[in-house]
């Protein structure tokens, strides 16, 4: 998209197709696959093995697309924190955090030694590779993640907390695979990565984020329903919280990521210790501002800024899974996709779930479920974008390229097809197996 008749192009074409997938949503929600399949699907025909009308390369447009999915992630991550409303102290929360923790790293480690002994790469390059296709994706899983905040369901909870952690608990390995290549001071011994690149960036994100979303969101609401101020657009506070999180984690050297999921688990917080009204009379304001500064302040500003997050989920993900379907053109896929897609999807992810889950009351149907919907996506070409800008070897950088995108588009297609009639079918088991609560707690 460098030169002015490819950006003319492609506005028309994102235009177009985000007015048909509003015209014929209702159809489509109705067919057995997802709109990302469809969009992929865009992509392809409107790429150099359609139409022709967009050239795309990942290796010479590496900074535009790096930049792009960057931005797509971090929207999504906020989304995801602001999806997950139970407490902390709940202990639901032991499924995300154990799924991004220990099933990750269970699948770098397997991954890594499928590079190593079966794709013949080197120790840091299959470190690498496992950390770009560890982390599941929270744009593309959007299908199986909370569909409210106070969904209490177990698989769309441990889906939707999973693709917002894992997403940042990854970059340590990202960092890993680069100083093994010589790409990345790992320090003595590999006291920097320990001290900075997992202790430090890990907590202080998180740390970070949490403690500006608290701030951030208190001080609005206290200006609101205090003295009747800060009645500005809501959607501006997510941009804003997201573009400030993000741009402090880089500057302190923690993870923006994890930042930003965790600065949107504290905007959502923010209503559970509510000021006090001012009692004075409102005559003077609209209906609109009177339920911005009333005591349902909190609540109202969430769905306003929930609401807006979505709508840009959805348009992030129109633009990146087009660009993957315009890419595919442009790479050569290796006969070892074949054998490497089906043993990353039906041997990895279900070991890495099942010792990810252990101690957890996630059985059944819901473990199977978690185990198939380990969706790759826009964070793995994220990690793999900022991998080929830290300029591994042209060589690798195809080669993790092939391996990476054909991941993606398997996952798109795989996922798109399964998730309609599987999620139909694990909705419609939940009363029979657990009556009128099957939808708090799922069966």
């Amino acid at each position: 998209m460098t030169e002015p008749s490819d950006f003319i192009a492609g506005s028309i074409i994102v235009g177009l197709l985000l007015i048909a997938m509003t015209l014929a949503g209702s159809f489509i929600a109705r067919l057995p696959l997802s709109a990302a399949m469809l969009y992929l699907i865009a992509g392809v025909a409107i790429g150099p093995l359609g139409l022709g009308l967009l050239k795309l390369d990942a290796i010479k447009n590496v900074v535009l697309l790096e930049r792009l999915t960057e931005v797509a992630v971090l929207i999504s991550l906020f989304t995801a924190g602001m999806k997950l409303e139970l407490p902390l102290k709940d202990w639901r929360w032991r499924i995300p955090v154990q799924l991004a923790t220990l099933s990750m790293l269970v699948t770098v480690g397997a991954v890594t030694a499928l590079g190593v002994f079966a794709l013949d790469l080197p120790v840091g390059a299959a470190v690498l590779l496992g950390a770009i296709l560890a982390p599941t994706d929270p744009v593309l899983a959007s299908d199986v993640q909370v569909s409210n905040p106070g969904d209490r369901d177990r698989l769309r909870f441990g889906l939707t907390g999973e693709g917002g952690l894992n997403d940042g608990t990854a970059f340590p390995f990202v960092m890993l695979g680069l100083g093994l290549l010589g790409l990345h001071e790992l320090g003595e011994g590999g006291w920097r990565w320990w001290a900075v690149d997992v202790l430090w960036a890990v907590a202080g994100g998180l740390a970070l984020g949490y403690l500006l979303g608290t701030l951030v969101g208190r001080a609005i609401i206290y200006l609101r329903m205090r003295h009747r101020e800060a009645l500005g657009s809501d959607e501006f506070i997510a941009l804003g919280l997201i573009a400030l999180t993000y741009g402090l984690a880089l500057l302190t050297l923690t993870y923006g990521f994890l930042a930003v999921f965790a600065a949107g688990l504290a905007l959502r917080r923010i209503d559970e210790s509510k000021p006090q009204p001012l009692t004075e009379p409102a005559a003077e304001l609209s209906e609109s501002e009177r339920e911005a500064t009333g005591a349902e302040a909190p609540a109202h500003m969430m769905n306003a800024v929930q609401r807006f997050n979505s709508q840009l989920e959805s348009f992030v993900e129109v633009g990146i899974v087009l660009a993957v379907g315009v890419l595919v053109a442009s790479v050569k896929f290796r006969s070892e996709v074949l054998w490497f897609i089906p043993v990353l999807f039906l041997l990895i992810r279900p070991l890495a779930v099942y010792i990810g889950l252990l101690g957890t009351p996630v059985r059944g149907a819901q473990r199977r479920l978690i185990a198939w919907f380990g969706i790759r996506g826009i964070g793995s070409l994220y990690y793999l974008l900022y991998a080929i800008s830290h300029h591994i070897k042209p060589a690798l950088a195809e080669r993790l390229l092939s391996l990476t995108l054909a991941v993606v588009v398997a996952s798109v297609i795989a996922h798109g097809i399964s998730v309609t009639p599987l999620m139909k079918r694990y909705e419609a088991r939940k009363p029979k197996a657990r009556g009128p609560r099957a939808g708090a707690d799922g069966p």
